[in-house]
């Protein structure tokens, strides 16, 4: 049986592992957003960034990859992706039903926000979030790096986000 994995963020263009397929997909009851605070990965805790989630919302929908993990991988998938992605127990590791562009349906392994850990901030709006993502670095680099290149992957997939869109153009305008 495959093993998937729902990309959203920066699964979209590092996964870090052996993709054998990949998909455009839907994830009903999610919202994609900057409501995580990054403390490792993209700012410190002394100057927190902001990496994306995925917020449970009624009615919600977030398009992004079904990425297939490679046969014989799986294991090593899922002990990477746990190191990666739960790092500070902000996310839960969740098996959630996305919808395959094809009209499949599959389950994957998908990492949505804890909104009751103490670095979920789903209240933030727009500019706060964009004068955030312009100063905070962190572990792998600048967090409008993480930004500029999740927008470039949802465009080139043909699956823009409105607020990542704004966001990278206040961002760009925020650090020249």
């Amino acid at each position: 049986m495959t093993m998937w994995v729902f990309g959203y963020g920066s699964l979209l263009w590092n996964p870090g592992f052996e993709v054998a397929q990949s998909a455009l997909a839907t994830l009903d009851g999610y919202a994609r957003s900057f409501c995580m605070r990054s403390i490792h990965h993209r700012g410190t805790e002394a100057d927190p960034g902001l990496v994306l989630a995925l917020d449970e919302v009624a009615g919600a929908h977030c398009k992004g990859l079904a990425l297939a993990v490679a046969e014989g991988r799986e294991a090593d998938t899922l002990d990477y992706l746990r190191e990666r992605e739960l790092i500070s127990s902000a996310y839960l590791e969740k098996q959630l039903e996305v919808r395959l562009d094809s009209g499949a349906t599959v389950t994957a392994v998908t990492y949505v926000i804890d909104p009751h850990h103490v670095q979920y901030c789903g209240q933030l709006d727009l500019e706060e979030q964009a004068q955030i993502i312009a100063r905070a670095v962190g572990g792998r680099g600048p967090n409008a790096d993480y930004l500029f290149n999740t927008t470039r992957h949802l465009t080139e997939l043909g699956l823009p986000d409105p607020d990542l869109d704004w966001l990278d153009a206040r961002v760009r305008a925020l650090l020249v």
